[in-house]
């Protein structure tokens, strides 16, 4: 039997960068594994305390990790352009863009800046957005890869896109909005892949899911003293460790062997925990028709295109990222 692919297994990463959305939990453990092998890693979130730490925690750990923080609020896709034109200043080049941050299943329907329902926009939309504006810094890498974190909540048959009713206007049920966002990313990962096939973007897309992972999203969003926050809190020996989560994330990010269009998840349990393996992508994710209205309609809703960013100028800031890395 194979031996099962681990944090230690990442190639050195030295040279590449890494742009990973979120502060904590999976993301935390994503960027610590990176830095740990040698890559630039620029974590980016809302919470400029919490970046802060990240950042220190991971330099703490690991001797010169070449580690920074960017600030994006996710739920504000103003914020997401600023920051993707912060990073064309800085960036001579992005290997590796993992969209990772979320929220999770608040009580009441919630809405971002931009009026989408929180966990539609915040989960999808904003990353399509930065996507899409990364698009070109991706572009000047060797081999670029995009990593859009899905969820196991996605497995069940009653989860599709509801055009309907996208944004929770009609009727909000927290957990089916969530699986829809995460539908979405899943979606996303896949039609990006047949695009970037398509277009020769060169981009290589690839999905993952953590699994029932001991993050803080359950606290954060419906808190931690709702039905979901108390499982998290009391059945805590149910979920395996952040660390463990974040290895579907890192094998699509950095092996050799990730495929690309693939899904990756954890191999035990129904994919609930476990070492990394191929994830079934759920039928309702294969459907390209609506994998095509759906991007679509993202289009329309971020006021964005794919494709049609200008090239950047060849002579990048190479020595303000080198600074931005050592700071």
């Amino acid at each position: 039997m194979p031996k099962p692919w681990n944090a230690g297994d990442i190639p050195p990463q030295h040279g590449r960068t890494f742009v990973v959305t979120g502060t904590g939990g999976l993301g935390l453990e994503s960027a610590l594994a990176l830095a740990k092998a040698g890559g630039d890693v620029i974590i980016a979130g809302r919470d400029r305390a919490k970046g802060k730490d990240a950042v220190n925690r991971i330099k703490t750990i690991t001797q010169n990790a070449r580690v920074s923080f960017e600030v994006v609020d996710l739920a504000n896709l103003t914020s997401v352009k600023a920051m993707a034109s912060r990073l064309e200043e800085i960036c001579p080049s992005i290997d590796v863009l993992i969209n990772n941050a979320g929220v999770m299943t608040p009580p009441t329907r919630r809405t971002t800046d931009d009026g989408f329902e929180l966990q539609f926009g915040t989960n999808y939309l904003a990353h399509f957005a930065l996507t899409a504006h990364l698009l070109p810094l991706l572009q000047r890498a060797p081999r670029p890869r995009v990593v859009t974190l899905s969820s196991i909540a996605v497995k069940s048959a009653g989860v599709v896109i509801d055009f309907e009713n996208l944004q929770a206007e009609r009727s909000y049920k927290p957990m089916p909005a969530y699986a829809q966002s995460k539908l979405a990313c899943l979606m996303f990962a896949l039609e990006l892949q047949r695009r970037s096939d398509a277009a020769d973007w060169g981009i290589r897309s690839i999905a993952a899911h953590p699994g029932v992972s001991r993050t803080n999203l359950l606290h954060n969003a419906p808190g931690r003293y709702s039905m979901h926050g108390i499982m998290r809190s009391l059945l805590w020996f149910l979920f395996q460790p952040a660390a463990q989560g974040a290895l579907p994330t890192l094998f699509a990010a950095t092996s050799p062997d990730a495929n690309n269009g693939s899904y990756y998840g954890p191999g035990r349990l129904w994919e609930t925990r476990g070492y990394p393996t191929v994830a079934p992508i759920p039928m309702q994710a294969l459907d390209l028709h609506i994998a095509d209205q759906l991007w679509r309609i993202s289009e329309e809703l971020t006021g964005l295109r794919f494709g049609e960013n200008q090239a950047l100028p060849q002579t990048s800031g190479f020595d303000d990222f080198e600074a931005s890395m050592e700071g």
